[in-house]
């Protein structure tokens, strides 16, 4: 295939995984396209699905070889937006998968503090927290305030969340 065709076919892909079109997403995969290929603005097929929580288009990047240490246009993993979005089953995906847990990107943020500042403390985000927190994130990483996750939960006034943490 031509480097022409194979750009082609790459950015079908990750139109189709953007769409969530599981079946669309097999075939192009099925046809060479690169999971790992990004977009005008830094989003792979991967990358996207592990932010949106399209779980099923992410286990077949995974299958088809995704790069979980790639990082989007913020410099963070797919784990950091799954977490703040709460994509319960999302996170554990991208656990499992070996997504590093403690990166921290462009903003300053890790996937725990992202799920702790950008989300509402509810059950969703106190979920991810612990699953977070299971894996081995560090909730001393401190963001660019110099706060760290637990004094986040705190201000927020998060008691379960920060209750997690304490617990640690």
């Amino acid at each position: 295939m031509s480097a022409e065709a194979q750009a082609q076919l790459d950015q079908e892909l990750i139109l189709a995984a953007k769409a969530n079109n599981v079946s669309l997403v097999g075939d192009l995969i099925d046809r060479g396209g690169n999971v790992n290929a990004k977009d005008a603005i830094q989003d792979s097929a991967f990358l996207y699905a592990g932010a949106e929580g399209f779980n099923e288009v992410l286990q077949l990047t995974l299958a088809a070889g995704a790069d979980v240490r790639s990082t989007n246009r913020f410099g963070g993993t797919a784990l950091i937006p799954a977490s703040e979005h709460g994509h319960v089953d999302t996170v554990r995906i991208l656990i499992a998968a070996g997504v590093p847990v403690n990166h921290v990107n462009n903003p300053g943020w890790t996937a725990l503090q992202e799920a702790i500042l950008l989300n509402d403390g509810g059950p969703r985000q106190q979920d991810v927290v612990r699953q977070l927190l299971d894996a081995g994130a560090d909730p001393g990483i401190r963001d660019p305030q110099g706060r760290t996750a637990l004094e986040n939960a705190e201000r927020l006034g998060f008691s379960a969340i920060a209750g997690l943490i304490r617990g640690r």
